[in-house]
């Protein structure tokens, strides 16, 4: 195996001794040889099968293609991703506005991925290397694997293979099915007969027999013809898909388009211990490759460069959210002597300071939880496993998060550990814990503001209002006051100077005007001035753009609000600024409009909600209004 970088240029292949790669890979993003980063550690777990692989970073897919075409065909396939991100989301506001920076290019720059690499990118290799197979992954492609609702082009589209003539898609964790893939190809089997593979999906004739697997069954989903005529079709496509992506024991799922139908194979079961162990520990430099020396720094690599992922996997469901979509609701966590194994290898580098900047996954608490009973999980369709309330099932101690956060922070090196990724409050405030959760809980909350906050410490609440809570799969806001509550008893009794920063999300659908005039109101009584907020997108396969689109919550199949047009969205997103005085006037008209006329003064009135010594912020410093008389 390579110990140093993956080939990125024919000079590299050559150096190792190579003529032809096996695989070669094609990314939308910079290559660098982290953990974080997919086309890093697919390059590496196909490496650690034995194969011979390159990677082709932001190719240009402008000029005379020789990036395309430099290594020449591969012995077995092309692996094609568009990269971390959705392009879309990456290239566009949610206003469909252009972005002027990509954080997964050297210097933050624009214009080095085209939208929709990988229809452009799959469209070359199909033109240059029409018999070479193309297998399409990464996020882009796995959520838009069926009929899929595109905000960028505002309409129904078909599923990708179907619009980027690649031979077979991976959705989700791709290591698994890989590792069939090559396993199969290596044993000689054809490309063309690879139709049995978990977690894959291809297109075949709709005439055609699907092929025979004996413990399988399959769902038939409303023609891609049927959703254009009809929203609601569309709606309960999602119900279905949503309820087999959650299955341990899920449907084969198949969808005609055309003379085609899309065949979406059933999922492998989550990776276990010993397979995730094995891909955090292949041998990653944790570097950009040297190419990019001199072109100016990675964002998104310097954001989590001595950042550890812990485990993979998500169950909070939250409607908004391609986290569970993508990585499944089940958890699948490392072994706590190869997270500290990582912690060690951070320490030993070059730039390394003593601070670990997250241990944490899609959700900083969710580590080593799963059913106490598989066989309830085994019969279980629900998207969440925390709501509308928390499975009784659902073991939530959070003792062994606790124990490598020590063990971590006594390794020789380590000044502190942060936990940056997003922390489920609702986890450890859960009413219906047992004693050991509950004491495992007191505990984390200590460890975790005492120890762990690098001054502030993210949560994500979302809105206020317990009726746009409901369709967004979140809690109470009441258990955030809670929360907020403890957070800062503990950080005066410990005497941190500490912040609590929410996350909130303007006009998602069911959100209107009048709640987000609660939620300024009821963030105001908490003295928060908000900074992280953000406009919804709708984005593939998630619960919150089926209902944007349909106009439909497919779990009831009632109708329900969105706001869609630019001045709804911005008349919803004002009033995360209540406080800044060039929205006040605006402010006023449109609380006056909506009959909530008792709601100005408790927004304008400076001392509704202000206690003498309450605790606030101001320029992203905490204190109380007397200390802040004595600086001013």
């Amino acid at each position: 195996m390579t110990k140093g970088f993956i080939p990125v240029s024919v000079k590299e292949m050559k150096l190792l001794g190579w003529d032809q790669p096996d695989v070669i890979l094609i990314s939308g993003d910079a290559y660098i040889d982290h953990p974080s980063f997919a086309n890093a550690v697919i390059a590496r777990y196909l490496q650690s099968l034995g194969l011979n692989v390159v990677i082709v970073p932001q190719p240009n897919w402008k000029d005379d293609l020789r990036d395309f075409r430099k290594f020449g065909t591969p012995k077995l396939f092309f692996a094609v991703s568009a990269g971390n991100m959705d392009s879309m989301v990456n290239h566009y506001t949610a206003g469909r506005r252009r972005r002027s920076d990509d954080a997964y290019t050297p210097g933050g720059k624009a214009g080095f991925r085209p939208d929709y690499p990988s229809k452009v990118y799959t469209s070359i290799l199909k033109d240059l290397y029409p018999d070479v197979p193309v297998i399409l992954g990464g996020i882009e492609a796995s959520l838009r694997r069926l009929t899929h609702y595109d905000y960028w082009q505002d309409e129904l589209r078909p599923g990708i293979l179907k619009w980027t003539r690649a031979d077979l898609l991976i959705y989700g964790m791709g290591e698994q099915p890989l590792g069939e893939i090559v396993r199969l190809l290596l044993k000689g089997v054809p490309f063309s007969s690879l139709k049995t593979v978990p977690q894959t999906a291809f297109l075949q004739a709709v005439d055609e027999n699907l092929p025979t697997v004996k413990k399988w069954s399959d769902t038939e989903l409303h023609s891609h013809e049927e959703c254009l005529a009809n929203k609601s079709k569309y709606a309960e496509n999602f119900r279905h898909i949503e309820q087999e992506s959650n299955k341990l024991n899920a449907a084969r799922i198949h969808q005609k388009c055309g003379d085609e139908r899309v065949v979406v194979n059933p999922t492998y079961p989550p990776m276990d211990q010993a397979l995730m162990d094995s891909v955090f520990n292949l041998p990653f430099t944790r570097i950009p490759h040297p190419k990019y020396n001199g072109k100016g720094t990675i964002p998104a690599y310097e954001m989590i460069k001595h950042s550890i992922t812990m485990h993979r996997g998500c169950f909070g469901g939250c409607s908004f959210c391609t986290i569970s979509a993508h990585q499944g609701k089940f958890i699948s966590s490392r072994s706590e002597n190869s997270i500290l194994n990582e912690v060690k290898q951070v320490t030993e580098m070059e730039d390394f300071k003593g601070y670990i900047s997250d241990l944490g996954g899609p959700s900083a608490n969710m580590y080593k939880m799963a059913g106490k009973d598989l066989n309830i999980c085994n019969k279980c369709i629900r998207p969440s496993c925390i709501f509308p309330n928390i499975c009784t099932n659902l073991n939530t101690n959070h003792n062994p998060l606790v124990s490598i956060y020590q063990k971590a922070d006594k390794i020789e090196g380590i000044k502190k550990t942060f936990i940056g990724s997003g922390v489920r409050y609702d986890m450890f405030l859960n009413p219906k814990a047992n004693e050991n959760e509950r004491q495992s809980h007191q505990n984390y909350i200590q460890e975790l503001i005492t120890k762990h906050v690098s001054g502030r410490l993210k949560v994500a609440p979302e809105h206020t209002s317990d009726q746009v809570l409901k369709l967004m799969r979140k809690p109470s806001f009441t258990l955030f006051k809670e929360f907020n509550r403890q957070f800062n008893a503990i950080n005066k009794s410990k005497d941190l100077n500490q912040q609590l920063i929410p996350y909130f999300i303007s006009s998602h659908p069911g959100s209107t005007e009048s709640s987000m005039a609660e939620l300024a109101v009821e963030t105001k009584a908490l003295n928060f001035n908000l900074e992280q907020v953000q406009d919804f997108t709708p984005t593939p396969m998630t619960l919150a753009t089926v209902i944007y689109y349909s106009g439909i919550n497919p779990y009831t199949m009632k109708p329900v609000f969105t706001a869609k047009t630019r001045d709804e969205k911005e008349n919803q997103r004002m009033f995360f600024f209540w406080y800044k005085p060039e929205f006040r006037k605006k402010i006023t008209a449109l609380l006056r409009k909506n009959n909530l006329t008792k709601m100005e003064k408790l927004l304008f009135d400076k001392e509704i909600g202000e206690k003498p010594n309450s605790l606030y912020f101001k320029d992203g410093i905490r204190g109380t209004k007397k200390q802040f008389k004595k600086r001013i």
